[in-house]
């Protein structure tokens, strides 16, 4: 397994995720609501959104495990990029069979483009800090001591 030690993200960079994130979701959703769409419309539009975000997350972490050496199947590794995939083709349909004035699809590409990016980035400093407060914890200092315990608590004797 490869063991992958990445410097911990600056506190500037993580904040700029988590802005970048809530600006994108926070405007996409009120250019969204001020719409003047039909609700069957809007409630795609938002469904896309949240798919979206899932989808990029889910494959930005299906990534990082198999560069890490993190066991992925093929089957879900393809079912990330295929739901990635149809989260930008849907959006594109949506887009382009929609009477919005072009300046206004563009905001909604913009926008939700932003928000996948930035979603990919708020995953990735999450998973980076994970080591550097797993250290710093008391019961993560020694990871075998607990698996030792659990084995020893799990094991069923065949002796009679």
């Amino acid at each position: 397994m490869n063991q992958l030690h990445p410097q911990p993200p600056s506190a500037a960079f993580v904040g700029a995720s988590w802005a970048a994130l809530l600006i994108g979701i926070v405007t996409y959703l009120i250019g969204l609501w001020n719409a003047q769409v039909g609700m069957g419309e809007k409630y795609y539009f938002f469904t896309l959104l949240m798919y979206g975000l899932f989808s990029s997350v889910s494959l930005q972490k299906s990534l990082r495990d198999r560069l890490e050496g993190i066991p992925v199947t093929g089957i879900y590794y393809g079912l990330c990029w295929v739901s990635l995939g149809t989260c930008l083709v849907l959006m594109a349909l949506g887009l382009w069979n929609n009477a919005m004035a072009p300046s206004e699809k563009g905001f909604y590409i913009m926008c939700y483009v932003l928000s996948l990016f930035a979603a990919v980035a708020v995953q990735k400093n999450v998973r980076d800090l994970q080591p550097v407060e797993m250290s710093a914890h008391p019961a993560f200092e020694n990871p075998d001591r607990s698996t030792d315990r659990n084995r020893d608590h799990n094991t069923v004797s065949l002796e009679k």
